[in-house]
């Protein structure tokens, strides 16, 4: 088929580096999967997949998993995509057939979804509707054999566009500190995962944090209505785009999230011919005809998203379709000024006195020692850590599992303290556990100078009352002590 208007091979590098770095981040999520699973959603896990299914049906959570599930198939299935991914990133779906190419993309695509659609909670981000809605256009992006559809790379721009413009409008009509331009006064400090710059990015002066607002409400809510103009107007959009997320990477800890938009931004980007640049085959005919029909189906798809984004009450990281095929995007509608962090610690001691030496676990990415500067993680996802967060915020987020959790380490059970980075009672499990709420803030020039310390914390009081370890029983797969306030 030799449509003019149809292939774009000016777009060949971008399609090129959106391909690859897609496939790392199809990696990076696999792997995530395989290592956490077990503690989080396994069979023995805080919300176990078994359960989950038992109460959801597969057209209203469409999955692999409905057919059966056991934690050796979700660890198959998590490495089996894990090496897929690689295998792409390396180059193998450009030098296979283009049928070949589309059913190795598409086999990432559902391998995720089935993961996604069980993974509960602890897979409620919007990055994860992200990731399944670019891998599922990426089906569609073809490989060396033929030029990149300009369909697919107009379908990836509006992607962007509602990744951007979502974000922009929530920010707008959600916390007035974002039309104040004092969003960054708290923001880089109260975030849920801090970066290893993020303090200093809280200590730039006050003048550039309303600076950071405003390039920020520039980008999300003019820049991306260039992604449509003719170039070179559009490649400038895309890497404005690239520009400000690279800055978003560099101040925090948001799983994979900034490094998919970096990559949708390579969408706008045309380049120019160049000596080297692969010479394409004619499109074929099937090729083109699947292009299309999902080009009209995601069109169809639109319409609830679209109209979200014009809405009052617009919905924030949410799906309008099992398959996550067209989602609507945002992120900090709301900005917390206080940072409130739970902190578990464990005893040995039978019995409980005033006089009780509690010692405290430490967790990878979230705060605890003070003294501890952030790690940087991302594109890395740690669940636990992340949901700690929201726990703080809000007892009730973390009822489903909380408490479980600690049942956990009152049992030192392995998988769930491969996911801590310090188990204060590694020769036998201790006799109580507990949590405290504190008050974290990030230290001063002076006070990190002095103590060494990156952040202050202040006890506000217990979280819970302590846990007892209880005599072994069998797990039943619930708990019925889930109160964690």
């Amino acid at each position: 088929m030799e449509w003019e208007w149809f292939a774009a091979p000016d777009y060949w590098l971008s399609r090129l580096v959106l391909q690859r770095g897609l496939a790392a981040v199809y990696l990076v999520a696999f792997v995530s999967a395989a290592l956490q699973f077990r503690a989080l959603i396994g069979e023995r896990g805080l919300t176990p997949v078994p359960d989950f299914l038992r109460r959801v049906s597969f057209r209203a959570s469409p999955s692999l998993f409905h057919l059966r599930y056991s934690d050796r198939l979700f660890a198959s299935a998590a490495w089996l995509g894990a090496a897929l991914s690689a295998a792409v990133l390396l180059g193998a779906a450009d030098r296979v057939p283009l049928a070949v190419s589309m059913a190795m993309w598409a086999l990432l695509w559902v391998l995720y979804l089935s993961i996604v659609n069980v993974g509960q909670t602890w897979y409620a981000f919007g990055w994860e509707s992200l990731l399944l809605e670019t891998g599922f256009l990426a089906v569609f992006l073809g490989n060396a054999d033929v030029a990149p559809p300009l369909l697919v790379l107009v379908l990836l721009r509006w992607l962007l566009f509602r990744v951007e413009f979502g974000a922009g409008l929530i920010k707008w009509r959600g916390d007035l500190c974002w039309r104040r331009l004092t969003c960054l006064d708290y923001h880089h400090e109260t975030q849920p995962m801090p970066g290893p710059l993020s303090w200093f990015f809280h200590r730039l002066p006050r003048p550039l944090h309303r600076l950071e607002v405003a390039a920020n409400h520039v980008t999300q809510l003019a820049v991306p209505f260039l992604l449509f103009l003719p170039q070179p107007v559009a490649s400038f959009a895309g890497l404005a785009v690239v520009a400000t997320q690279l800055w978003l990477v560099a101040s925090g800890n948001f799983a994979w999230l900034n490094w998919l938009t970096v990559l949708l931004a390579f969408s706008a980007v045309a380049g120019s011919p160049v000596a080297g640049a692969p010479a394409h085959g004619p499109t074929p005919l099937w090729f083109g005809a699947a292009v299309i029909a999902v080009t009209v189906l995601v069109a169809v798809l639109s319409y609830r998203p679209a109209r979200n984004l014009l809405s009052r009450r617009q919905l924030m990281n949410a799906s309008f379709d099992r398959l996550h095929l067209v989602n609507t995007y945002g992120a900090f509608g709301s900005v917390t000024r206080v940072r409130h962090e739970v902190v578990i610690e464990g005893t040995d001691e039978e019995r409980i006195t005033d006089a009780t030496r509690w010692r405290e676990y430490g967790f990878k990415g979230k705060p605890g020692d003070v003294r501890r500067l952030p790690r940087q993680y991302a594109p890395y996802h740690l669940r636990l850590d992340w949901l700690m967060w929201f726990a703080a915020l809000s007892p009730s987020y973390a009822a489903p599992w909380f408490t479980r959790l600690l049942r956990r380490l009152l049992e030192n059970d392995p998988d769930t303290l491969r996911l801590l980075r310090t188990n204060p009672f590694p020769d036998a499990p201790p006799a109580h556990v507990r949590a405290l709420l504190y008050r974290y803030r990030f230290t001063t020039w002076r006070e990190l100078r002095s103590t060494g310390a990156w952040w202050d914390r202040e006890l506000i009081g217990p979280y819970g009352p302590p846990v007892p370890r209880r005599p072994a029983e069998p797990d039943t797969g619930t708990d019925t002590d889930t109160d964690a306030s």
